[in-house]
Parts: structure tokens; sequence; C-alpha cells
């Protein structure tokens, strides 16, 4: 069945059946890795990308449920200022070890972000508790989003 996506504001058509995984589609039939397969039933967080702006699991979302909706992946988080700061402040402090999750980590962060500018600890704990990172960089991943914050307030 041929479907048209609105993926990274562009409209992309593919053929596959409506209850087809998103994350099979992304990866598979378009080509597009930045979207990591972890567990395949939403508990770790590596397949997160934004549905209409909020942090969702591919790995349990069928095409029918994107169908006419803002489908945001890693690959254009950049272009986003929120994604931007996230990354720079990823960098900056250097939260990626395996780097495995991090594509997750980073569209749950970006997600928090644009939700609550100024997320306490408890925020960010709870926006991110999700997402699995099996190296532990959880500190550092808190810090990175205090600053992507704080660079928001000083920009």
């Amino acid at each position: 069945m041929s479907t048209t996506l609105n993926i990274n504001g562009k409209a992309v058509t593919v053929d596959v059946p409506d209850d087809t995984r998103l994350l099979w589609t992304l990866r598979d039939v378009l080509g597009m890795t930045g979207t990591k397969f972890g567990c395949g039933v939403a508990l770790c967080g590596a397949c997160t990308f934004h549905l209409d702006g909020v942090a969702t699991r591919a790995c349990i979302t069928p095409i029918s449920a994107v169908v006419g909706k803002k489908i945001t992946t890693i690959e254009a988080i950049s272009a986003d200022p929120v994604g931007q700061r996230v990354q720079a402040a990823w960098l900056a402090l250097g939260v990626a070890q395996c780097g495995y999750c991090q594509s997750g980590q980073v569209m749950a962060a970006t997600a928090l972000l644009k939700q609550k500018p100024r997320p306490t600890d408890a925020d960010i704990d709870s926006a991110m508790s999700g997402n699995i990172c099996r190296c532990g960089t959880y500190p550092r991943i808190r810090a990175a989003i205090h600053q992507a914050a704080q660079a928001k307030s000083e920009a």
C-alpha cells in the first residue's frame, strides 16, 4: 500500500503495509539508519523520534498512526535550534561513550527542552527515564541538558 509521510519536512511516499512499524520503514525502506533498533517493545528509547514534536518510539508505531503528522528524526534534528544546542552540549561534555543510544537520547532531550526550556533535575529524570544508556552516561546526559537549557538563556 502506498502511503505519503511527512518526514523531516519532506513528503516521502513508501509502499508498505499500514501495520509496518515506522522504525523499519525508516531504516529498511528509506535507509535512514540514525533511528536505532534496541528492544522492539518501546522500553529502551533507542528508536525515539518526534511525532508532532512529541518524543515517540518508532519500534511500536505503525505507519497508519503517523499519516498526516510531522515526523522528525535524528537526521534533521540539527536543523532545529533546540536540537543544535542539545547536540553542541553533547559534544562539549563528551556525553557519548559507545554512542548506540545517543540518537534516542538527543531526540528525547530536545523534546524535553521544547516543552520545558528550564527543566529541573526531576524534569530531566522523568523525561529521560525511558532511555537506557548501557554505558551509564546519565550524569553527563543530565549535565548536557542543563547546558543546552542554559545556552538558550545566554543566546
